[in-house]
């Protein structure tokens, strides 16, 4: 049961917050100063939301916001966090949901900023009409909407100094990550699975994004419906494909190791298992766009290191 809720949650937060509804690219924060002066007003896509005093009692219904609010230190100031929300392993975690929101459970815990990634059920609308500031902050589509998010967070917990420095430690170990890709890397084919089912993800998304940041080509850019940017491949397109290098982001979700891949009919024969090439990822840090984007980045050099010194 848990494996499949997860990968339903999982598929499901990107699809909606990627492609189900017209989204911003990314949200529109005021320009940081090194302190926060309250009250703030941040353009915060399209709408100005006022923060009257520093959030002492901030919910976060968004995992990757989450993230971002405990690296920047503003930690001590969330008192509730959504039900998705597993990391850092001291987050408030409570019985919130991000994708069915209540709005009396979260008015009952008094916060002063809510932050989502998408408008679930009318939400924004309700908590601003209660009086409560909402951030919304959609899914990144590269990683200049996820420093712009940090920023947009230091704003408005007054944490901006830890923002800047989480956003220059991020850029720093990403490019001394990406330095390390060999010039033979070029062009390597990959396959990214997001759960056994072949759900995947194209160069448009933020995932792949990141993936093209080591020069690497997605398979899945060919496949008949990529305009969704999360086709649904069949095994015999993977195979026929005979990705160089295969990412598993179903490890947690749905078991998957290098050995369930190659007992897969007809994939035992991939390069990408021959040549012990096949990288197994942390889900959770796989598909968020924040502080862990890092450790992401990692994993894919480690991957490419290994199929270009054989």
């Amino acid at each position: 049961m848990f494996k499949k809720i997860h990968v339903v949650v999982a598929v499901s937060a990107l699809l909606l917050t990627a492609c189900g509804q017209s989204i911003p690219k990314s949200s529109e924060s005021v320009a940081p100063t090194s302190a926060t002066s309250f009250p703030v007003t941040i353009e915060n896509n399209g709408t100005s939301v006022l923060i009257p005093e520093q959030p002492n009692a901030i919910i976060s219904l968004s995992p990757t916001a989450t993230e971002i609010l405990f690296a920047i230190d503003a930690g001590d100031q969330v008192i509730a966090v959504d039900d998705q929300s597993n990391y850092p392993a001291d987050a408030p975690t409570s019985d919130l949901s991000g994708f069915t929101p209540n709005l009396e459970s979260i008015v009952a815990l008094s916060p002063d900023l809510v932050v989502v990634s998408f408008d679930a059920d009318g939400i924004v609308a309700a908590l601003t009409a209660a009086g409560i500031p909402v951030l919304v902050q959609f899914a990144a589509v590269a990683l200049d909407d996820t420093y712009q998010q940090i920023l947009e967070l230091g704003t408005a917990t007054g944490q901006v100094s830890s923002a800047e420095a989480l956003n220059a430690k991020m850029k720093s170990d990403i490019e001394s990550a990406i330095a390390k890709v060999p010039a033979n890397a070029a062009g390597l084919t990959y396959f990214h699975e997001l759960d056994n089912t072949l759900y995947t993800v194209t160069s448009a998304t933020f995932i792949g994004s990141i993936y093209a940041l080591a020069g690497l080509t997605n398979i899945a850019d060919t496949a008949a419906d990529a305009a969704s940017g999360y086709p649904q491949l069949s095994p015999e397109f993977v195979v026929s494909a005979d990705p160089a290098i295969v990412f598993l982001a179903d490890t947690k979700c749905c078991g998957q190791t290098a050995e369930t891949l190659a007992q897969r009919p007809g994939f035992e024969g991939l390069s990408a298992i021959a040549n012990s090439s096949v990288v197994e990822l942390d889900d959770d840090v796989a598909s968020r766009w924040g502080p862990r984007t890092v450790d992401f980045v990692n994993s894919i050099v480690d991957g490419v290191l290994t199929v270009t010194s054989k």
